[in-house]
């Protein structure tokens, strides 16, 4: 197989990847910078940032609704100059309105100036989506010349729509994600996804309330931030939950040492695709305690790299983390078997699919 770096005496790939940036924090935005990142050490391909949400006009940008129109007007002007400079559209997508107002519109655009497409969707809202919206969605999706998913879990929501899509899995950089040995292994748990409904973190306060009970002495970290930040501080309080500590929003480049400071994963989202968190706690040798929801299950292994409960089902989640600490070696073995399998979801195991995909698109 020839590879793009053999062809650095050719003129370069150019691909614009169309994504959420910061102040935006999730999935999308990590796993764009992650991209963007590793292929600044590729010759034969350029890969450049377009933002869904371009940060321009500050003062303005403060108002509610007007920061919605002038972002949008900024983000439909930066396509229409910038499409035609590249080769290849690669559009990041969530769904619902998300979807219509930045895959659509960027989609169109480069077919407008003959452009080759990949839709990386990411939401684990897919099968609602598709099917409340597949009059508009579905059509949409179909004007993409590439679908990209991150996890098995959507290639099979997309096939129940007749839909095609290939994976491509989510990375982390175990350099910067190190891996600490848990020995002993200590009550200290994190959760660290954003404060919305289908993340149901109240569902992992509930959890760490029986963990209390029995393991006085444990201890949670919550990270994130979201519309549902004053109810879950109250739940918490209701709860009389002791030994918990609410960090806020934390940025990307601060999340290893926050795992770091943790020795249990927790987890309880009732919607999901593939989480960038569970394969940050696998790299770092967390074992990962979660709920089944979406995807989940297509990267965790119940009983041998991580262990799963039902959705919003706080008792199991509670007894499955508190049995980490039977003195059995689970923990151990889960660790273990979560750094082999973190493997998958490296640079290296993904830098292949990625390049052929931009190269086949090109030709």
């Amino acid at each position: 197989m020839t590879e793009m770096s053999n062809s650095a005496s050719k003129k370069p790939l150019r691909v614009l990847m169309v994504a959420p940036a910061l102040p935006i924090l999730g999935g999308q935005t990590i796993q764009a910078v992650r991209l963007i990142d590793a292929f600044r050490e590729e010759i034969g391909v350029i890969v450049d940032l377009q933002p869904i949400n371009p940060a321009f006009l500050p003062t303005f940008q403060k108002v509610k609704y007007l920061r919605t129109v002038l972002t949008s007007i900024k983000y439909l002007f930066d396509l229409l100059v910038k499409t035609p400079r590249y080769d290849i559209i690669h559009i990041f997508s969530a769904s619902y309105f998300s979807f219509l107002l930045a895959p659509t519109p960027a989609v169109l655009i480069a077919k407008l100036f003959g452009k080759k497409t990949i839709l990386n969707y990411r939401s684990g809202e897919a099968a609602d989506h598709l099917k409340t919206w597949k009059r508009s969605a579905i059509p949409t999706i179909r004007l993409f010349d590439s679908i990209i998913t991150p996890s098995g879990y959507l290639i099979d929501v997309f096939r129940q729509f007749d839909l095609h899509a290939k994976v491509v899995f989510n990375f982390v950089d175990t350099e910067l994600f190190r891996f600490r040995p848990r020995k002993p292994l200590r009550p200290i748990f994190l959760s660290n996804r954003n404060f919305e409904a289908l993340y149901n973190v109240s569902c992992t306060l509930r959890a760490f309330a029986l963990i209390q009970a029995s393991m006085p002495d444990a201890s949670l970290i919550v990270a994130g931030d979201g519309p549902e930040k004053d109810r879950l501080h109250q739940l918490a309080a209701e709860l009389n939950l002791k030994n918990t500590e609410f960090t806020g929003r934390i940025v990307p480049r601060y999340m290893p040492a926050l795992y770091d400071k943790a020795d249990v994963y927790l987890n309880s989202p009732s919607i999901d695709n593939m989480p960038n968190s569970i394969i940050e706690a696998f790299a770092c040798g967390l074992p990962v305690v979660s709920t089944n929801a979406g995807g989940i299950p297509y990267i965790v292994e119940n009983g041998r790299t991580g262990l799963l409960v039902d959705s919003d089902d706080h008792k199991a989640l509670a007894r499955e983390a508190v049995s980490l600490f039977d003195g059995s070696g689970r923990a151990e073995k889960l660790i273990s078997a979560a750094r082999e399998e973190v493997q998958r979801y490296t640079w290296q195991s993904v830098r292949a699919d990625w390049l052929n995909m931009y190269r086949e698109l090109a030709s």
